[in-house]
């Protein structure tokens, strides 16, 4: 029996044997200590129902502070999203109407996570990359598109090299889905495996559809360091190099990151994420064949997306079957 039906039976008990006054209740023989025990049951039982409800209710406001919690994180970044520029305490306080002790603790938590800093000593506060970092990492695990795993197969097929499919991470592409070339001297290359972004055929094909404020904060944190004679090492050699790869109409890299390896890239946007596929191999069997080999990486694309895909969703890039 629980609580509730417990109070319910001991209301309907019956005293017998009693005479009621109006100023008093006045109990004769046995049922006395009966009902007095019952009194004290039924007032136990009702403190203990308000404690009851009392535990649910501050379950229910500490579960409606937490949400509570969540929705300010939100809507603070969607502040900085809007703003574009740091703000300090007071700003954020004020613009939200938070109280300013919750403020604090708010974006002291943020920055003791990382995720807020100061630009500048008193300057205000603003998001780092690490919010961005995390939603590429979260984006990079989430499945391909059957799309784009066709046309891996059909390059793996056509081309007898490692194909793969990168999206961006960071200052990195990573490497999502890959099938290697059988031949004895090949591009070795896994799942996971992350190449500089802006250094990269990879890299560039996937900057080349980002927008400029996206392409300028990763080439503001990029490393310039040598790993071969092909690796760009400035600014200007990065967005000089993704220029002139959108108008020939693909994306080449030679030693850029791995000496005497070479890869062509494209650029593909599917579901609203940015990819690129690449054919890659040793430079002594892909550096004469680069144009040949973009040439077939259009035809495969055109044939597992459509013949318009690039028109409709990289206009960027100069179409090499037309």
């Amino acid at each position: 029996m629980n609580i509730l039906s417990e109070i319910h039976w001991k209301s309907t008990v019956k005293l017998k044997k009693t005479h009621f006054s109006l100023s008093s209740v006045q109990l004769y023989g046995a049922e006395r200590e009966k009902v007095v025990f019952i009194l004290v049951k039924q007032a136990a039982n009702i403190l203990a129902l308000q404690e009851y409800f009392a535990r649910i209710a501050e379950r229910e406001r500490v579960v409606f502070m937490l949400v509570k919690q969540a929705a300010n994180v939100l809507e603070l970044l969607e502040y900085f999203a809007r703003e574009q520029k740091p703000a300090s305490l007071a700003e954020v306080s004020g613009h939200f109407g938070w109280p300013r002790s919750s403020t604090f603790n708010l974006i002291q938590t943020l920055v003791e996570r990382g995720f807020l800093y100061e630009p500048k000593a008193r300057g205000g506060f603003y998001p780092t990359g690490r919010w961005l970092a995390l939603a590429q990492e979260v984006a990079s695990a989430e499945p391909l598109p059957k799309a784009a795993l066709a046309l891996l197969r059909d390059l793996a097929e056509t081309t007898g090299e490692t194909i793969w499919v990168a999206a961006p991470s960071g200052q990195h592409a990573i490497m999502l889905s890959v099938i290697q070339s059988e031949q004895a001297v090949r591009y070795t290359a896994e799942p996971g495996k992350r190449v500089p972004i802006h250094g990269t055929a990879s890299g560039q094909a996937i900057m080349s559809q980002m927008s400029a404020a996206q392409t300028a904060a990763i080439l503001r944190k990029a490393v310039f360091e040598r790993f071969g004679p092909g690796t760009p090492m400035s600014v200007k050699e990065v967005e000089q190099s993704i220029a002139e790869s959108l108008k020939r109409g693909s994306f080449r890299s030679a030693s850029a990151f791995s000496r005497d390896l070479g890869g062509i890239s494209v650029p593909l946007v599917l579901g609203g994420r940015i990819f690129a596929i690449t054919v890659a191999g040793p430079l002594f069997r892909i550096e004469g064949r680069m144009e040949e080999t973009a040439i077939e990486i259009h035809r495969a694309v055109a044939r597992q997306l459509g013949d318009d895909y690039f028109h409709k969703n990289v206009p960027n890039l100069h179409r090499l079957l037309d």
